[in-house]
């Protein structure tokens, strides 16, 4: 007679997201995962499979998640414009909130790059739909008058997210929060009209 889970399957996932967000694929042991999730190894295999499987499985529910994150401060204004600075604040309220910033996103992109088609895939996907948030948004926020008419929408979106990323990694180098808030304002101040 086999025994029932006696765990909780995502809340063991969120501290397999927090142990690969720290060290990365590679850097990540079983012991630090079977540690940080509260389950017994075989509890592991058995639920996630293997260790790539579980990294996977961490690196789509922390994508899912982040993006339903930053569509929510996105949204979170009347103005659209007031949205895009929501979403920046948020992002560095974020980093700063915690002694050692890290993402699971960022991590994966430094990590594999291009090489891993699958890990590649779902950082994608992510991208895109983050992209076509951040279009909608300036598009709107370019047809109230609130942003400069001169700016392109696709290249002010990849540049929010370049900046996105660069706070991240800005924070997890230890910048200071006023220096990523400066960043952040600076960002806002290209896309506003002169």
């Amino acid at each position: 007679m086999s025994r029932t889970k006696e765990f909780d399957r995502d809340v063991a996932l969120s501290g397999a997201i927090e142990v690969f967000s720290e060290h990365g694929f590679e850097g990540t042991s079983c012991e630090a995962l079977v540690h940080a999730m509260g389950i017994g190894r075989q509890s592991l295999y058995d639920t996630f499979g293997d260790k790539r499987k579980l990294y996977v499985a961490a690196l789509e529910r922390y994508t899912s998640d982040s993006i339903s994150e930053q569509f929510q401060d996105l949204r979170s204004k009347r103005s659209a414009m007031k949205g895009i600075e929501a979403h920046l604040r948020g992002a560095v309220e974020r980093t700063t909130s915690t002694l050692s910033p890290k993402c699971l996103g960022i991590s994966a992109i430094c990590e594999f790059g291009r090489s891993d088609s699958e890990i590649s895939a779902i950082s994608d996907a992510a991208g895109h739909r983050l992209l076509s948030l951040l279009e909608r948004c300036l598009s709107e926020a370019k047809a109230a008058g609130e942003m400069a008419q001169d700016v392109a929408i696709s290249d002010a979106a990849n540049f929010i997210v370049a900046t996105l990323v660069g706070i991240k990694i800005a924070a997890r180098a230890g910048a200071s929060p006023e220096a990523l808030k400066s960043i952040a304002r600076m960002a806002l101040r290209s896309l506003q009209k002169a």
